[in-house]
């Protein structure tokens, strides 16, 4: 298939996807190869925007249970989606796909500010845009951030690149029984309290009827593939 019935998606990528196989920070080929995936949907004439995890930085929860000030801890994990979003923006801009960085924190001296209106500009420009900083708010996930900024810029889908194929009944890393679904409705995963994404921005979707697909963004390709309803995923909805 060389086209795709999305007009506009949004990717979110765990910060933790952004490590390949290290224990911290960036592992540059998987970047290139997340970049390359993206740069295939870019070609089919796909608006995409990004939201980046900052969890191969930095986890503000996690943070918080050591006893830091949560909203403190947030905060510094907005800090980390912000070098995320430059790191992709650089191996990104390498390739030949040009790419803004917006801040939900003012940063004016790296990246533009988040202006709703200025993004969905960008975006029909065929600019990628990275959103960084999460929502600007402490208590909220970058998976809320991805939610909201799906809804904001009227996206088709949002897909969520993970470290595993979709979503299952508990954990396939610890579990080699686990069951996998194809298709599952926002309100099981509610009812279930499965942990695919934070509860509020499952909430989000389900109200504002955003469909969502949890793939793997470790295999090459797959993000073209999962567009275009092939490959291994799970689809909220």
């Amino acid at each position: 298939m060389t086209t795709s019935t999305y007009k506009r998606v949004l990717l979110k990528v765990s910060g933790e996807a952004l490590m390949g196989t290290k224990q911290f920070g960036h592992d540059y080929d998987t970047i290139r190869a997340i970049a390359d995936d993206i740069k295939a949907v870019v070609k089919l004439g796909v608006e995409v925007c990004i939201v980046a995890g900052g969890g191969n930085i930095y986890r503000g929860s996690d943070a918080s249970l050591l006893g830091m000030e949560r909203a403190a801890a947030d905060y510094m994990g907005m800090l980390a989606t912000i070098i995320n979003a430059l790191a992709l923006q650089s191996i990104m801009e390498s390739i030949n796909i040009h790419t803004r960085v917006l801040s939900a924190i003012p940063m004016a001296s790296i990246c533009e500010p988040y202006i709703r209106r200025k993004a969905k500009r960008h975006m029909e420009k065929k600019r990628v845009v990275i959103f960084a900083a999460g929502t600007g708010n402490p208590f909220f996930t970058t998976d809320s951030a991805a939610v909201l900024r799906a809804i904001e810029m009227n996206c088709d889908l949002l897909l969520k690149g993970t470290q595993v194929d979709g979503i299952y009944d508990s954990d396939p890393l610890k579990n080699p029984d686990a069951i996998k679904y194809d298709r599952i409705t926002y309100s099981d995963i509610l009812k279930d309290n499965l942990q695919v994404m934070d509860m509020a921005a499952i909430a989000l979707a389900r109200e504002n009827k955003l469909p969502i697909k949890v793939f793997s963004i470790k295999e090459k390709g797959n993000f073209l593939k999962v567009l275009q309803g092939q490959g291994d995923y799970t689809k909220i909805q």
